[in-house]
This record gives C-alpha cells, structure tokens and sequence, in this order.
C-alpha cells in the first residue's frame, strides 16, 4: 500500500493479498497471468519472498527478460535466498518485510507504472468473468465454469484444496482468493491422491471452515479410499469431481511431443488399437456412495450451481 509495488504470486504465495486488493495482479509463471508475467519480463528489479524460483516459477528460467533485472531475495534459507545472483536478507519474511518497509519510506513507484498494472489487472478480470461464465444455465460446465460457480458460493472462510491435472493452473490463474489459507494447492510434486486427505486433515484443523477437495476422475481413481476416514470421523469434507475420461493433463502433454496420449483415456480400445472408443463404463459417483458419502450429480450449470450450495450447507461428508 505505500510503495504501489505490484505483487504477484507463486503457487505457494497465493492468497497472501487478496485477489481485489490494488497491487495484486495474480499468479506469476508458467501458470500465472498475462498482467503478472507482462510486468515479470519488463522488471528491472524483483523482490522474491520466500520463493525457491522453480521451473514453474520461473516459466523454465525464460521469464524475466530484462537484461538489467536484479533481485533481492528474502528467505529464511540461504541456498534459496542466493539464487539468480540476488542481493540476499536471509531472514523471516515478515521482519524482512517490515525492516524494507522502513527503508522505503515516502518512495512509491511511478503514477504511470502503477496506473499501467491496474489497468492490467482490469483485463485480466475480464479474462476471468468470461472464463466463469457459462452461455446459459443448461449447458454442461467446462472445468473454469466449474471453478466460476464454486466461486459463486464460497466466503473468506471456506478452503480449496487441489495438487494435480490441470487444476493447478486453472486455479492459480482464475481463482480469486479470499484469505490467505483459502487457496491450498499443493503442486511442488504434482502429488496425485493428496486432496481427499488433505481436506480430512484441513477440516480437522480448521472445523468451522467448509473445505473444498477439487478433483479431476484420474486424481480420484488414486485414492478415494479416505473416503471412509471422513465418513468415519464425521468430517463434512467436499469433494468436486471433475469427470473428463482419462489423465486429460498428462495426455495433453505427451501428444505436445509426440506420444499420442498414450495410456492416459479411460476409454475402450478402437479397432485400430488406439484407446478412442467409447468411455469405461466405470461409475465414480457410485463408488464415492458405496464409500459412504453423499453424492450429488450435475450434468448441467444450474443443476452444478444447486449441488454446490446443498453441498456447503451439508453437515456430513
């Protein structure tokens, strides 16, 4: 608020400003925003809290392309807190922050600078309205119209867990965080199965918040089994089941080189050998029943929007 400084945030960083606060302008990296990754590339300097700067992070080291950029890092580790040749505060964040708070008093960046992300962020907002909005209530929802009707439902208190697919990057793009432990996305590993339990262990934790487990069927398919711990325990956890037939992610990147998503349809075998045919008559949400949980099927928008309410309000998982 006093320097004008746009942040952006990593995976890990999500959620630290909330998603309407001015300096905020989203994710940043392979699967940030147009408006974060922009002023990314021009940035003469970059001031990385508690960032380690992985691949993603860094869109595979292709993302600041300022040839006179500079870093200073803060971090309480000092192999993170070097990299990229960075001027380094090996501290805790928060007394970092506050020690440069100190240093940078009356400075603030240029009216026209700031003026140039804000407008930024108003076109990214745009990109996020139109990739929540359906074109009509009985169409059946794409994964970010999925992600626009939970978000119609969801307050400050409730959390979004997801580790794996495409997910991860649909979330750290569109998902407009409310809180700092609302947006819990594990994706250093990519850790397929860990949603399901996470939410039994952020309930446990946090027992007045609504907890949200989004899953695609391949993550689901990886564990479901903790299941019947939630039902066990009474922990009224959600879980947001994303049906698209197969490893969607995964295959999308194999056949980028070459690889024909090999193995990653849950489809029957074609003539030619190739899994194309017609879907496996496997019925994931009689599985999650058999399990003990409730289930609630939307094939449409409206029936999705309805489903999400009921679910929220539900006292069991």
């Amino acid at each position: 608020d006093a320097t004008g400084v746009p942040v952006a945030a990593t995976q890990a960083g999500k959620g630290a400003l909330r998603h309407d606060h001015p300096a905020d302008v989203g994710g940043v990296g392979h699967t940030g925003t147009a408006v974060a990754d922009d002023l990314a590339r021009t940035a003469d300097l970059v001031v990385g809290v508690g960032t380690r700067y992985t691949d993603f992070t860094t869109a595979s080291g292709t993302l600041f392309q300022n040839p006179d950029v500079r870093f200073v890092n803060l971090n309480i580790t000092a192999f993170d807190a070097h990299k990229l040749a960075a001027a380094t505060l090996v501290c805790d964040a928060r007394a970092g922050l506050t020690a440069l708070a100190g240093a940078l008093a009356g400075h603030r960046v240029a009216a026209a600078y700031e003026a140039e992300y804000r407008a930024g962020k108003e076109r990214w907002e745009r990109v996020v309205e139109a990739a929540y909005r359906a074109p009509d209530d009985s169409a059946v929802p794409t994964q970010t119209q999925v992600l626009g009707a939970l978000d119609a439902v969801v307050d400050d208190t409730d959390v979004v867990i997801n580790a794996a697919g495409s997910l991860p990057g649909d979330l750290h793009k569109l998902w407009r965080a409310r809180s700092p432990r609302q947006y819990h996305v594990e994706y250093g590993y990519s850790c397929m199965g860990y949603e399901i339990p996470a939410a039994i262990g952020v309930r446990q934790a946090a027992p007045d918040a609504p907890v949200w487990a989004l899953v695609g069927d391949g993550t689901y398919l990886m564990m479901p089994t903790e299941i019947v711990t939630a039902v066990q325990e009474e922990l009224p956890i959600k879980v947001v089941l994303i049906q698209n037939h197969g490893y969607a992610s995964i295959g999308g990147l194999s056949e980028s080189v070459g690889a024909e998503r090999f193995g990653t349809a849950y489809r029957r075998r074609a003539p030619d050998g190739a899994f194309s045919g017609a879907p496996l008559p496997v019925d994931l949400a009689a599985n999650a029943a058999s399990l003990g949980m409730d289930v609630l099927c939307a094939r449409t928008v409206a029936e999705l929007r309805a489903a999400l309410r009921t679910a929220r309000a539900a006292d069991r998982p």
